[in-house]
């Protein structure tokens, strides 16, 4: 896992999906794009999960933020696909 400062590009609505792990078998997901500080749209930028209590914080494009991400893979009918899942995210006060 990484934490980082990053600034919100944009943040998706909150959807329900399945899940094995939850105990009504599905979880709220939200996807939200996050983009590394230096001043340039160039910068890097991940687009990330956001699952369950969190799916349901509100982000602002602009917001500087402190967020915990985890990177991993998954195979998936013989491709690989990356995943990044924020774990955490602060909004840092401006």
């Amino acid at each position: 896992m990484e934490t980082k400062i990053l600034k919100v590009v944009r943040q998706g609505e909150a959807f329900s999906v399945q899940s094995a792990k939850s105990e009504n078998g599905q979880i709220c997901k939200c996807n939200i794009v996050l983009r590394e500080l230096g001043g340039s749209k160039f910068e890097n930028e991940y687009v990330c999960a956001m699952l369950g209590n969190l799916a349901a914080c509100r982000f602002y494009e602009g917001d500087v933020v402190l967020a915990t991400l985890r990177f991993s893979t998954h195979e998936y009918q013989g491709q690989t696909f990356q995943e990044v899942l924020a774990t955490d995210i602060v909004k840092l006060n401006k």
